[in-house]
């Protein structure tokens, strides 16, 4: 299975352009363009999941207009799948998954993302990877900390569902420390790795 590409790396100061691009593009989706893409995300999801079952499943709390999967979370959550909220642990360090029910207690992190008040650690078999920008070999533009490159480097490596709308699909070469997503889900859009 593809993880790794040799190219040559755009730079910092492309990538944070495009970033900054992407970003802007996204906040300019009309809200119920926004709720309707959201919705065909979380069905995409869960036909996905249909055919790749799993326990325990991070997911993902929006921030920055992501794409909003809180419906498909409660139906996960009906159909007995664990979810688990990514938390940082420290700077450098690959994401801990808390387990989390949706409308359970949250707190705000040192980033100000919303983290379950459970400290209850599980190991996701699979886990979402918001987008900010994704390409067509599945590597994916995130907010430059790589906590989620971190992530998929352990040995434990769990499947990487990148979630994104197709919006964010653009041409860029990925960096040597990038590893490539396994799916990326749209609202309109599949992108798989061929088995």
């Amino acid at each position: 299975m593809e993880r790794r590409i040799t190219t040559m790396p755009e730079s910092s100061s492309v990538k944070t352009a495009l970033r900054r691009q992407l970003l802007a593009n996204r906040q300019g989706i009309a809200a119920e363009v926004r709720r309707r893409s959201d919705r065909l995300i979380g069905e995409r999801l869960l036909a996905w999941l249909e055919w790749h079952p799993v326990d325990v499943l991070g997911v993902y709390w929006p921030i920055r207009s992501e794409p909003d999967l809180s419906e498909a979370y409660d139906e996960l959550t009906a159909r007995g799948v664990t979810l688990a909220l990514p938390v940082v642990v420290e700077n450098n360090a690959p994401l801990r998954y808390n387990a989390w029910t949706p409308g359970e207690p949250m707190q705000k992190d040192a980033f100000g993302v919303a983290i379950p008040v459970s400290s209850t650690a599980v190991a996701p078999q699979a886990i979402l990877v918001p987008c900010v920008g994704f390409n067509c070999q599945r590597f994916r533009l995130g907010y430059g900390g790589g906590f989620y490159d971190r992530t998929l480097a352990t040995e434990a490596r769990p499947l990487a569902i990148g979630i994104a709308y197709t919006t964010a699909m653009v041409s860029f070469a990925p960096d040597i420390h990038d590893i490539s997503l396994d799916v990326i889900l749209t609202e309109s859009l599949q992108l798989e790795a061929e088995v």
